[in-house]
């Protein structure tokens, strides 16, 4: 069996079952982890994994990531990166948006919604400005910004 501890970056999976007892159960599943939810590991340190779910980042520990049993989503790969780790000439479609209050309703007024495809015409030379095309007109994002929107890549 797979654990949350093993899984490869950035790739979707759904949860099997969560194997810790008592409280801890309990907080996860307040939290949101429960079985047949959908889960990705954006970060993975010696200490603890950032994992993403329901549009929330969430710092779990490795002790706990190895007590939650996962299996891949679906067949083909589902693979989420962030907007600002896609190239020029690249196609994606939003899934997401993990900024707070006044920045995502921003990003939302910009047209940048779930279900949304665009893609990469320009990016800096540091990779900061990145020119996105979407909805048929072209829109400028800093790093920091591009960040926060979650996106599937599309053939």
């Amino acid at each position: 069996m797979l654990t949350l501890a093993q899984a490869k970056l950035n790739r979707v999976y759904m949860i099997d079952e969560i194997q810790a007892e008592g409280f801890a159960k309990k907080h996860l599943n307040n939290l949101g982890l429960v079985p047949g939810g959908k889960v990705v590991l954006l970060n993975f340190s010696a200490e603890n994994g950032i994992v993403l779910l329901h549009n929330s980042r969430i710092a779990i520990n490795v002790s706990v990531l190895k007590q939650i049993t996962i299996v891949e989503k679906n067949t083909e790969e589902e693979n989420w990166v962030s907007l600002d780790q896609l190239s020029v000439g690249e196609r994606a479609r939003v899934v997401g948006i993990h900024g707070q209050g006044a920045v995502k309703r921003r990003l939302m007024d910009m047209g940048l919604t779930k279900g949304v495809d665009l893609f990469v015409r320009k990016m800096a030379p540091l990779g900061d400005p990145i020119e996105i095309n979407l909805r048929g007109y072209e829109l400028t994002l800093r790093k920091n910004e591009a960040e926060l929107v979650l996106v599937q890549k599309v053939g």
